[in-house]
């Protein structure tokens, strides 16, 4: 009888542990295939007067336009703070320097694997210089039109609104540069580049129901010669973010594209004041957050 009692006590202690062991091996089962939180990190960098915008997926690196020429330094300083040694994309919106003038150096420091224009040229050093560049590196360039899509990584997709075909003039770079629609989940970011009211009108026209957007990137720096009303009440953000120097020549933000935004209730964030504007989402909510 106590052999029994003995052995049917080591019975239970064996069948205790088993289960022990095999509930702990599911515990580490679950959290190894957890899922890993996917978010998209949007950065409008501080380049002064200029745009350039950097975009993280947990799969690619992507840079919307490069900055001016002055502001090259500081740009290539804030990508290399970032740890970023590559950049998957590279969106040129229009040729105009305060959007391409941080291009030569952004290719001498980086790997650039891949180069996106609108395929409108100009006539500067400075653009011709952009293309024999692409070029001498051998780095894959494609022109991206309205009704384009490109795969940003991790579900996050930039559908191109415009420029359109045919351009609105040979010489309006601003009215075509590359609008596009970046879409994560439920959250979405319309970039302008610096188009005018009659790009807008042809957006608004082509498009009447995929304008509206989380936030919105101030057309032209927060021109009066952009955020037309009706393109406004089309997109609806709850925010909008301005790329803009302190006290500017051009004297942008102006007050009346900045009581436009006020009227249809939108935040403003702008770098000349709040620095580098950082925009958060995990496809259901989002998070700006302002360097100061």
């Amino acid at each position: 009888m106590k052999n029994y009692k003995i052995g049917l006590g080591l019975l239970i202690v064996l069948i205790v542990a088993f289960f022990a062991g095999c509930s702990n091996n599911n515990q580490q089962f679950q959290a190894a295939s957890s899922p890993v939180p996917k978010q998209i990190t949007i950065q409008m960098i501080d380049v002064g007067q200029g745009d350039a915008i950097l975009i993280r997926t947990a799969e690619q690196v992507i840079l919307i336009d490069t900055g001016d020429v002055a502001a090259r330094a500081k740009l290539i300083r804030f990508l290399k703070q970032q740890g970023i040694g590559s950049i998957d994309k590279v969106i040129i919106s229009h040729p105009h320097a305060d959007h391409l003038g941080g291009m030569a150096e952004l290719v001498a420091n980086f790997t650039v694997k891949q180069v996106y224009d609108s395929g409108q040229p100009t006539t500067t050093a400075l653009y011709r210089r952009y293309l024999a560049t692409i070029k001498q590196k051998n780095i894959p360039f494609t022109i991206l039109a309205a009704g384009d899509q490109v795969d940003f990584g991790n579900g996050a997709v930039f559908k191109v609104l415009g420029p359109r075909q045919p351009f609105i003039s040979e010489e309006a770079l601003n009215n075509n540069s590359i609008a596009g629609k970046l879409v994560y989940g439920r959250f979405s970011l319309l970039f302008t580049g610096d188009v005018e009211k009659q790009a807008e009108e042809r957006l608004r026209q082509s498009y009447p129901a995929e304008l509206a957007a989380t936030v919105l990137k101030s057309p032209h720096h927060g021109s009066r010669t952009s955020s037309s009303p009706p393109f406004l009440r089309a997109v609806a953000p709850e925010a909008v973010i301005i790329s803009v120097g302190a006290d500017n020549e051009y004297k942008h933000p102006h007050k009346a594209t900045l009581k436009k935004y006020a009227d249809c209730k939108a935040r403003v964030y702008r770098t000349d004041q709040d620095g580098t504007i950082t925009i958060t989402s995990d496809g259901q909510s989002y998070q700006i957050v302002k360097e100061r």
